[in-house]
């Protein structure tokens, strides 16, 4: 009985631990990004990564979750003769829900799990001790342009989702289900408000700021060789997934 508390208090005060060390790192880093001097092509190159190079992903991945999206719909509504609702449902779905979740988790594997490994790897072979040595700040060179560009590039990733899924749902309600397309884009349009886009993008910033703290985060602090990369790596993949989820739900909870 006794090592079973020990057991349960030992995970406890890691956690606590290892919460205190993260906020730590990062009020250290906000306070490194205010400061001069500002690396703008760094910020630039993160624009380029985080925000072009995701476009493929988050395109698919809208489209076809639009037009799912729409099938269900109408496989549950064609049961209470709803069918005119579909258009309201998928708009109101995606720019609200599905659209930053989506894209958060999307953004997490390719972009959380690409910052963990190229920052654990340059902790590992001690390129960020290099950095130091030539007086520049690795958490101002590194870390500061990756949360400035995961916070600005989200929304605008959501964004495009956004538009992207809405049109996956037209393409199948106009072309498999037979809806008229004026009046399927006259719901569409009269039904979502700014409101429901705006919240969509505050939570598309707030897991932007996620995935690029908890991707810095544990690759800054990994250790162990190969090994400690490849943990880092899923380490910050898998609490970044977990904390969209939960931060979601409190986002949702506090905006509508």
């Amino acid at each position: 009985m006794v090592w079973m508390l020990a057991s349960i208090g030992q995970v406890f005060l890691n956690f606590l631990a290892t919460t205190g060390r993260l906020i730590l790192f990062l009020i250290y880093t906000l306070t490194q990004a205010v400061q001069p001097p500002y690396y703008f092509r760094q910020i630039l190159r993160q624009f380029w990564e985080i925000g072009y190079l995701s476009l493929p992903v988050i395109g698919l991945t809208a489209f076809f979750t639009g037009m799912v999206l729409a099938l269900q719909s109408y496989t549950g509504f064609s049961r209470f003769n709803a069918e005119s609702a579909i258009a309201s449902v998928v708009v109101l779905t995606m720019t609200r829900e599905l659209g930053p979740v989506l894209a958060g988790l999307m953004i997490s594997g390719r972009i959380g799990a690409a910052m963990a490994a190229e920052i654990g790897t340059m902790r590992v072979t001690e390129q960020l001790d290099a950095l130091t040595t030539l007086s520049t700040n690795p958490q101002k060179y590194l870390i500061a342009p990756r949360l400035i560009a995961g916070i600005t590039m989200l929304p605008l990733l959501v964004l495009i989702a956004d538009a992207i899924g809405v049109f996956g749902g037209y393409i199948v309600s106009v072309y498999r289900l037979g809806f008229n397309p004026a009046s399927y884009m006259k719901q569409t349009f009269d039904f979502v408000e700014m409101g429901d886009v705006t919240s969509g993008l505050i939570k598309a910033a707030c897991f932007g700021f996620i995935i690029s703290l908890m991707g810095c985060y544990y690759g800054f602090n990994s250790k162990g060789g190969a090994q400690g990369v490849g943990k880092a790596t899923t380490y910050a993949v898998v609490s970044s997934s977990i904390l969209i989820l939960i931060t979601n739900y409190f986002l949702t909870s506090l905006l509508f």
